[in-house]
C-alpha cells in the first residue's frame, strides 16, 4: 500500500516543479501558444467569411448565368422565328413567280398555237385557191361540149388533187 500514497516530501516536490514548469510556460510558452490559437481561429474564421463570400458569389454568378441562357434562349427561338418567315416568304415568292412564268408561257403557247392556226388556216386557203384556178384553167383549156363530160372530167381532177 505504500506504493499508492506518496509521501508528503514526494508530494510537495512534485508540486515546487509543477509551479516551476507552469510559471517557465507562462513567461514563455503561454503567450506563443495562445498567439498561435488566435491566428488559427482568424484564419478558420477568415475562410469561413471567404467560403460564404465566394458561395454568394457563385449564387450570383448562377442566377447570371441562368438569366444569360434564358436571353440566349429567346434570340435563338426569335432568330428560328425570323428564319422560319424568312424561308416561308422566299417559297411563297418563287410560287408566285413559277405561277407568273407558267401563266407567260402558256400564254406564249397559245399566241403560237394561234398564229400557227392562223397559217394553216392561210395556206389551206390559198392551196384551196390554187386548186379552183388550176382545175378552172384545165376546165377552160379543154373546151367540152359535152355537159355531162365536163362534170366528169372536174370530179375526176378532184380525184386526184393531193390536198398537202
Amino acid at each position: 500500500m505504500d506504493l499508492l500514497l506518496p509521501k508528503l516530501g514526494l508530494f510537495v516536490w512534485n508540486l515546487v516543479a509543477f509551479l516551476v514548469v507552469l510559471y517557465i510556460l507562462k513567461k514563455f510558452a503561454w503567450k506563443p501558444i495562445l498567439n498561435a490559437l488566435n491566428e488559427r481561429e482568424k484564419g478558420i474564421a477568415d475562410s469561413l467569411e471567404t467560403a460564404a463570400r465566394v458561395k454568394s458569389e457563385m449564387a450570383q454568378l448562377k442566377n447570371e448565368n441562368e438569366a444569360l441562357m434564358a436571353k440566349a434562349r429567346e434570340e435563338r427561338a426569335q432568330l428560328l422565328k425570323e428564319a422560319r418567315e424568312t424561308r416561308d416568304k422566299i417559297v411563297s415568292e418563287a410560287k408566285e413567280q413559277a405561277k407568273a412564268e407558267a401563266n407567260k408561257i402558256i400564254l406564249d403557247a397559245q399566241a403560237a398555237i394561234n398564229q400557227q392556226k392562223m397559217a394553216a388556216l392561210t395556206e389551206v386557203k390559198n392551196q384551196v385557191g390554187n386548186l379552183v384556178i388550176e382545175v378552172s384553167e384545165k376546165v377552160l383549156r379543154r373546151e367540152l361540149s359535152d355537159k355531162a363530160e365536163q362534170e366528169r372530167y372536174i370530179s375526176q381532177l378532184a380525184t386526184e388533187v393531193k390536198l398537202n
